[in-house]
């Protein structure tokens, strides 16, 4: 359900809408497979889908879907600064972004941080 969230957060961010047919282009599924995700994410209140079919994320989606791309992101630049491949940098931060607790990745992320200003 986090790929979902975070392919409406990046298609929204990228083109100001997401639509079922959007995601399921994007994600590489099918579109039924995205419609029973609809489903359970609104069911949990993490989006809402209008009359004209345009899928839009509560506060609560948001606030997910913004944290998993956040955690993609970091992974993917990390190991692209390694000299990982892009494409195997992507498909590996998406792995590493939903196994990593929260507490793991903040003091990561802080770690890394801490290193680029002693770098400086």
């Amino acid at each position: 359900m986090e790929d979902y969230l975070e392919a409406i957060y990046i298609l929204f961010q990228k083109q100001g809408y997401a639509r079922c047919v959007d995601v399921a282009e994007y994600l590489g599924v099918t579109k039924p497979s995205v419609s029973r995700a609809v489903k359970e994410l609104s069911k949990a209140k993490y989006l809402r889908k209008d009359s004209n079919s345009i899928l839009s994320l509560t506060s609560s989606g948001e606030q997910v879907a913004a944290t998993i791309y956040e955690r993609h992101r970091f992974f993917m630049e990390r190991l692209i600064e390694a000299g990982v491949d892009p494409k195997t940098a992507e498909t590996d931060a998406c792995r590493m972004e939903h196994g990593i607790s929260a507490e793991a990745f903040e003091k990561l992320k802080y770690s890394v941080e801490r290193q680029g200003e002693e770098v400086k």
